[in-house]
């Protein structure tokens, strides 16, 4: 790619003139349609220090109306410092339905650099290379309209930029140390960027401009944006298609299969209880200290228990360290992006906990059952939820899956007191009556759920809960054998990188 890469030849520059003006009245009629056909696109703008991508930036946005786009300019965070997955700033930005997002810079720009700086290891690298076409095919298959651009120059072409830009006091503080590292280290960059190109180029291909050609580059990038908006505004939404990547999943039973009997006597709940959360509490001042993630993950019926047990969970913690999120139907700015985006939000920091009362297994449940997706996108979330609960296990983030279980006539139960209690009548709604009766097919898609996604670093567990207090006690033990394993291996790492 840009091994192979020849500067082009300068053209006439009216023709260059009149080209440029002709696309810039095409591209400030498109935001509108976008916004109309609800059509999110992302420019990804990467290439050289001193290349020139802030003018190209410039130029793109010169006609368009402010309403329609953003500009975003993420801070690469040393690996030392950053608290979150390293596709987060990426992930956060994404923009809404019928919006244009120009991104000067980003996850390409932030991997190579830290691979060069030693901050990644080889094994690291390719799991971000991994990472990044699985988060541009989600995009891609979400819908989006994902432009790829790196802006090319020789090391002469930057050296005399650099030298331009720091003999004027006006300009340089534009040039960082980071930018004059990496015009010494021109060939290795050289070759990182020729490498990570190559690799994700497959599902959405990189378009490499001459960046020493700047009315040309300014063409030939108006030119693709223009045509891509208007090729996928006449062929409407791309909506990918479901496949299945092997992940190494644990075999889990059919919820009809669960022995619901199990239960605890209130003697041993009291015991058992006290000396969890004991544990727990000392266990978060540990994961605190060693910076480790941690995400709980609650589905399960209706008025199986959730709260409760989440009570009893979140006791122990430091409030400080801990958030608790409810989800419920997506807000309008949240149903405008791509589905996991407002979970990518809510992550916690690392260090941290996060105990989701409901997550992204919606996709695959209510969305999927009461027909608020297509049956492609619902069918491609196994996948996507996945490859999501890996990129979060491969930044550290220990992630636990608990489906609270009752059977019909405990729900019943547990639905006619709250119905007869004035305390506890908030707590029962006509959907949740509503979604009683279609048990049967909740249960099929349970069912399917559990199996596809119980993967080995993010495991499902079904939480017997006619009986509330061996529930509590269930999700305690596990929650405190997961996180003291947690422990363990960090140690073991420590002590053999010592």
């Amino acid at each position: 790619m840009l091994a192979d890469f020849e500067k082009v030849e300068a053209e006439d520059k009216d023709v260059l003139k009149a080209d440029i003006k002709e696309l810039k009245e095409r591209l400030a009629a498109l935001p509108q349609k976008l916004r109309d056909k609800k059509i999110p696109v992302l420019v990804l703008i990467e290439g050289w220090a001193a290349a020139g991508k802030g003018s190209l930036i410039k130029e793109l946005i010169s006609e368009l109306d402010p309403r329609f786009y953003n500009v975003v300019s993420p801070v690469i965070v040393p690996e030392k410092e950053s608290r979150y997955p390293f596709l987060y700033p990426y992930a956060t930005a994404i923009p809404e339905n019928g919006k244009i997002l120009f991104m000067d810079s980003g996850w390409m720009e932030d991997i190579i650099r830290k691979y060069l700086h030693r901050e990644i290891t080889k094994e690291e690298f390719k799991r971000r290379v991994r990472a990044v076409n699985e988060f541009e095919r989600q995009l891609r298959d979400g819908g989006y309209l994902l432009l790829k651009i790196f802006v090319h120059i020789d090391k002469k072409e930057q050296y005399e930029r650099l030298e331009s830009l720091t003999a004027n006091v006006e300009t340089e503080w534009r040039v960082t140390d980071e930018d004059l590292w990496q015009h010494r280290e021109y060939d290795r960059f050289l070759d990182s960027y020729d490498n990570f190109m190559e690799k994700t180029d497959d599902i959405v291909p990189w378009h490499i401009l001459d960046g020493s050609r700047r009315k040309m580059a300014v063409r030939d990038v108006l030119k693709l944006l223009v045509e891509g908006i208007e090729d996928v505004l006449e062929e409407g939404r791309y909506v990918g298609e479901p496949f299945e990547e092997e992940f190494p999943l644990r075999e889990m039973p059919a919820l009809a299969d669960v022995d619901l009997s199990v239960t605890i006597s209130d003697d041993e709940y009291k015991e058992k209880l006290k000396k969890l959360q004991k544990r727990l509490s000392e266990l978060h001042n540990i994961i605190y200290r060693l910076k480790i993630p941690v995400v709980l993950c609650y589905e399960g019926w209706d008025a199986a228990g959730k709260g409760g047990n989440i009570r009893r969970v979140a006791y122990p913690l430091d409030p400080r360290g801990f958030d608790v999120c409810p989800i419920a139907s997506p807000e309008p700015h949240e149903l405008n992006r791509q589905y996991l985006w407002r979970f990518w939000t809510r992550l916690p920091r690392s260090g941290h906990i996060c105990i989701f009362d409901r997550t992204w297994y919606g996709r695959v449940m209510v969305e999927r059952l009461e027909g608020f997706c297509s049956e492609k996108d619902w069918q491609r979330a196994y996948n996507e939820i996945n490859e999501f609960e890996r990129q979060l296990t491969d930044w550290g983030a220990v992630v636990i899956k608990f489906w609270i279980h009752i059977d019909q006539d405990t729900q019943l139960a547990r639905f006619n007191d709250r119905q007869n209690t004035p305390e506890k009548q908030w707590k029962i709604t006509d959907e949740d009556w509503r979604n009683r009766e279609k048990w049967p097919l909740y249960e099929v898609a349970v069912n399917e759920m559990l199996q596809k996604t119980s993967t080995k670093n993010a495991p499902w567990y079904i939480i017997e809960s006619n009986d509330k207090q061996y529930a509590r006690i269930r999700t305690l033990e596990i929650i405190v054998k997961a996180l003291e394993k947690a422990c363990e291996e960090h140690f073991a790492r420590k002590v053999c990188k010592e």
